[in-house]
């Protein structure tokens, strides 16, 4: 790493935070990702630097990050900022329909390829095919159905190996800046960090706010940053928590390009 992170100017920051392909390395299964030892601590430390000015930003609904990072309690923007829970209050739109029946459908069509995964989260669904890549082009198309079938009030989104259906309004950006008007994100300088393509919307939003983008691995972006992998970034968190203050979180990243 060539830059040396510090946090002389962490008070001023909101730091919003991708799960998957950010924080863990993707796995094959969404249930397979191994949280790095350490990383619970590092996320602990950050959040005491930061005032509590940090928020986990994912597909994945708040119960499964809350698996996966048991007893952390952290704020988190689940389902593509449909979900937001800041301190004790929770919100989601009301109205959602559980797709159930549609999921269990898709399964069944899909049932031949037994390295596709059916992801069900309950108000959408992901179809992944890591596993299965000959799969692919069956899988995006059933997705691909299964949306026109659901109507307007759904739409596709696609990622690395995987294509969700989410509800139209879903969309990380709008999670950030619902975050940004609750205390203590209220105020600062947004900075968020992800690696695929869902997280473009994010990206957008905090330039728009004049904040700090940073994307992980290779491919195009409207990110201003970039760093190299998820344990590339797993480190320079750490970093950042470990050494005295020396840059500011943004000179940090930009050297860190």
């Amino acid at each position: 790493m060539t830059a040396e992170p510090g946090y002389s100017d962490a008070a001023g920051w909101a730091l919003f935070l991708d799960f998957d392909g950010t924080l863990v390395d993707i796995a094959e299964r969404p249930e397979a990702v191994v949280v790095q030892p350490g990383l619970r601590n590092t996320l602990t430390d950050l959040q005491q630097r930061l005032g509590g000015a940090l928020a986990i930003v994912t597909g994945r609904t708040i119960t499964d990050v809350d698996g996966l990072l048991p007893d952390l309690g952290l704020d988190i923007c689940g389902l593509h900022g449909l979900e937001l829970r800041v301190g004790s209050h929770m919100s989601r739109p009301a109205g959602l329909a559980e797709l159930g029946p549609e999921i269990a459908a898709l399964r069944t069509r899909l049932a031949g390829y037994p390295g596709v995964v059916v992801e069900d989260k309950r108000v959408g669904v992901a179809v992944h095919w890591r596993m299965a890549p000959e799969a692919a082009g069956e899988a995006a198309a059933a997705a691909a159905e299964l949306a026109l079938r659901l109507g307007p009030g759904y739409r596709l989104q696609d990622g690395k190996a995987v294509r969700e259906i989410v509800p139209a309004h879903a969309g990380k950006g709008g999670g950030v800046r619902a975050l940004m008007a609750y205390p203590p994100y209220l105020g600062r300088k947004p900075a968020f960090v992800g690696d695929d393509r869902t997280d473009e919307d994010g990206f957008a939003a905090v330039n728009a706010l004049g904040g700090l983008s940073v994307k992980i691995g290779q491919g195009a972006t409207a990110a201003a940053h970039r760093i190299a992998s998820p344990a590339a970034f797993r480190d320079w968190l750490a970093a950042w928590m470990d050494r005295p203050p020396a840059t500011s979180l943004d000179r940090a990243a930009r050297e860190n390009v």
